[in-house]
């Protein structure tokens, strides 16, 4: 595999995975014989070295200028707690199933953009994870997909904040509606 990747003339980096011991670290240096010039020691599980990682991935991505020109349509973030119909409400408003619904809590991990079209108009909605409370947040992948929903807030114009009837208005809703209001969106 390594020789059919240098022999490709694309930029590669190797990611050693599962260096979570100081034993496991010295295992590290082995792989530099396979001569990438990009070598990461992670431990995906826990996230150790994913920022650097992710930063060389982001400069060595070719961006051209027509990938930065500003998209003008009015961008929809659909957001509330965990299993109050978030991803519902999106499939409703766009008249097909883009977005898993099920009863179990955490089904949408990441965030989902959309295209609505309405009268002529384009919208981006923007299906999101739900935000649970920092101290009930168990697993890595959940924290980031709750940093993924503030990031989402904070690029919209107008926010739908979804809330459970049966449960009303509870101290998590007024959070993300006070992390939305702080962002100075639409609600």
């Amino acid at each position: 595999i390594s020789k059919i990747l240098h022999s490709s003339n694309k930029t590669s980096i190797l990611l050693v995975n599962k260096i979570d011991s100081p034993q496991a670290l010295s295992d590290v240096s082995e792989f530099y014989l396979l001569g990438f010039s990009k070598l990461y020691d992670i431990a995906a599980i826990s996230g150790r070295n994913l920022g650097d990682l992710l930063d060389d991935v982001l400069e060595s991505l070719p961006f051209t200028d027509e990938s930065q020109t500003e998209d003008k349509r009015i961008r929809i973030a659909v957001v509330g707690r965990p299993n109050v119909g978030k991803s519902s409400l999106v499939n409703a408003l766009l008249g097909f199933d883009r977005s898993i619904v099920t009863d179990i809590p955490g089904t949408t991990r990441d965030s989902i953009d959309s295209v609505l079209k309405y009268y002529g108009e384009e919208f981006v909605l923007v299906d999101t994870a739900g935000l649970r409370k920092k101290a009930k947040v168990k697993e890595n992948i959940e924290f980031y997909s709750v940093l993924r929903s503030i990031r989402v807030i904070e690029n919209s114009d107008v926010c739908f904040l979804m809330i459970d009837a049966m449960e009303g208005f509870e101290s998590q809703d007024q959070n993300i509606f006070g992390l939305i209001t702080k962002n100075r969106k639409g609600v």
